[in-house]
């Protein structure tokens, strides 16, 4: 009734319950297409139990004839196994003409919509009721365990859509899959897996276990291992993991390996380039074919403001380097480990920073020996 002023004399309006949270849109479409010759179509659901569920009475022909709330049904009536999901499809004009004819005479003193079926009858009025398919898709959601039940129903709603496709799950139970996730053929999900919002996946690409993937593209034939990619682009053939760290818009190129404890932010890696462990790279634009040894990191932020690495083709950045940003290392140049470097290093040129080392002849035991 609040909402007649807003609504339009012609066409016909969908109505549903807020705490039925799993109708499929195949559903809602078809209520609309078999409302074209009807008034009014009732969503109806067959349960073994039907619990306190307003019940469907029909007459001799299988015609409905109303719907009846629990409170005002006879004890005949309380056997009849279809109930009232709630869900309608109605001609506008009969809301608009009929709604102000319900009256609360009930047990509750309620204004029930459901009065609209037998309202409609007394006039002349093409009344419906066609079951749902899958009674899961009417079931309400009232405290956790409803949204529990309600949740993994459509978990393997769109498991089983993507499986049919042609993706395999080792264990559809324990994987997770968001609706605007786009999966190819021939990709493979190991259990618990979690892929979030507009995510897409290509083929041929396995996903390992423990892997959180939200609004990021992955390529064709790459292997992610127990990692998190977040708003960021892996392209194909790529090995992102164990425990690697992907964020805030990294573009990995063709071929790469990023292996275990590595975390990118804002980085553009190169094709064919290698960062196998325990390395950070932050706001860096990366070339082709750079190899990282163990535990370099890209010095990006001095407090205040964030700065940019770029390093060419072909670089080499050797075991615990610092490169304190903003800096350029060139094409083919080789940074010694263990060096931090705070100027840019030219093309082809070696960058070594290293404080003198000075060994001191049996000074080690006499420390260990003191007291």
């Amino acid at each position: 009734m609040q909402s007649l002023p807003l609504l339009p004399i012609e066409g016909d309006s969908l109505i549903l319950y807020g705490d039925t949270p799993c109708i499929q849109p195949e559903t809602m479409a078809n209520l609309y297409e078999v409302n074209k010759n009807a008034d009014l179509t009732v969503l109806t659901a067959i349960f073994d139990d039907p619990a306190r569920y307003g019940r469907i009475v029909r007459n001799a022909v299988g015609d409905i004839e109303k719907i009846v709330e629990y409170k005002d049904c006879t004890d005949e009536q309380k056997l009849i196994k279809e109930i009232n999901t709630g869900i309608y499809c109605v001609k506008n004009k009969v809301l608009h003409e009929y709604l102000a004819m319900i009256k609360n005479e009930n047990a509750a003193k309620e204004y029930y919509l459901t009065d609209l079926i037998e309202i409609g009858l007394n006039h002349g009025l093409n009344m419906q009721a066609i079951p749902v398919e899958d009674v899961n898709e009417v079931m309400g959601v009232n405290d956790r365990v409803d949204l529990a039940k309600a949740s993994q129903w459509i978990q393997q709603t769109i498991n089983q859509k993507w499986m049919k496709k042609g993706v395999t799950m080792v264990n559809p139970d324990q994987t997770y899959i968001s609706l605007s996730t786009e999966l190819d053929a021939d990709v493979t999900l190991y259990p618990n897996v979690y892929l979030e919002k507009k995510t897409k996946i290509g083929k041929g690409t396995s996903i390992l276990p423990n892997s959180f993937i939200v609004n990021s593209t992955i390529g064709e034939n790459c292997k992610i291992d127990s990692s998190r990619i977040t708003d960021s682009i892996v392209k194909n053939k790529v090995n992102v993991g164990p425990f690697a760290h992907l964020r805030e818009h990294c573009v990995i190129d063709d071929s790469n390996r990023i292996g275990n404890f590595v975390e990118m932010k804002n980085t553009q890696l190169g094709f064919d380039s290698r960062c196998a462990h325990l390395t950070y790279l932050g706001d860096s634009i990366v070339g082709k074919k750079v190899n990282f040894g163990c535990g370099v990191v890209t010095v990006n932020y001095d407090g205040k403001s964030k700065f940019k690495t770029i390093i060419g083709n072909n670089a080499f950045i050797g075991s615990n380097v610092n490169l304190i940003a903003p800096i350029e290392v060139g094409e083919n140049a080789v940074v010694a480990a263990g060096s931090t470097i705070t100027r840019s290093v030219d093309d082809t040129d070696m960058a070594i920073a290293r404080a003198h080392q000075v060994n001191k002849p049996g000074y080690g035991l006499r420390y260990k020996e003191k007291k």
